[in-house]
């Protein structure tokens, strides 16, 4: 990369792009440059410390913001297109499922957002005679999400339910939105 190139960035950005010894934090504001210095720093990895492009994972929050990078990257060096540049998301989703045989799933699942969320438990709602008036699927978001970060199963939160009729409900809620596809 010629040195002409880096005259886009001032001192700070520069800064940044040279520093290969050791992790780098970079806080800066929105319209600052940081994808700016991302890109230029991912093509002076690769031109001056000949770091293999395959090697390089950069990630983003945003589709539009990843889509930018990766173009910018093609743009400024050679097999730029072999950088996985990818939303945070995107990249766990795709580790889950290169490695979902051990956690006993099965590749092709889904994720779902938190409107598909919110239909599901409306359904097993319905599917269950709940009253929505008076279960709200807020309270079974809350209750599937509590117990999913736990660990915990429909049938331990079954179990763990006892007498409870509201948490007792909770989990057949539960056991009918881990069943659905």
């Amino acid at each position: 990369m010629s040195e002409d190139k880096y005259a886009l960035l001032n001192k700070e950005q520069k800064e940044a792009v040279f520093h290969t010894e050791g992790p780098l934090l970079i806080l800066a504001g929105a319209g600052s440059g940081k994808t700016r210095v991302l890109t230029y720093r991912t093509a002076y990895l690769i031109e001056e410390k000949n770091v293999s492009p395959w090697n390089i994972l950069a990630i983003t929050f945003t589709n539009k913001a990843a889509q930018e990078m990766r173009s910018r990257i093609v743009s400024l060096v050679d097999y730029g297109e072999s950088v996985w540049v990818a939303t945070f998301h995107s990249t766990c989703v795709r580790i889950l499922r290169r490695f979902a045989d051990r956690l006993d799933y099965e590749n092709d699942f889904t994720i779902y957002d938190t409107d598909d969320a919110k239909q599901v438990i409306k359904s097993a709602m319905k599917k269950l005679n709940l009253d929505p008036k008076m279960f709200k699927e807020k309270m079974f978001m809350g209750a599937i999400s509590s117990a999913k970060d736990k660990l915990i199963t429909p049938e331990g939160m079954a179990k763990d339910a006892g007498g409870d009729f509201a948490m007792q409900r909770c989990a057949e809620v539960y056991r009918e939105y881990q069943q659905t596809d």
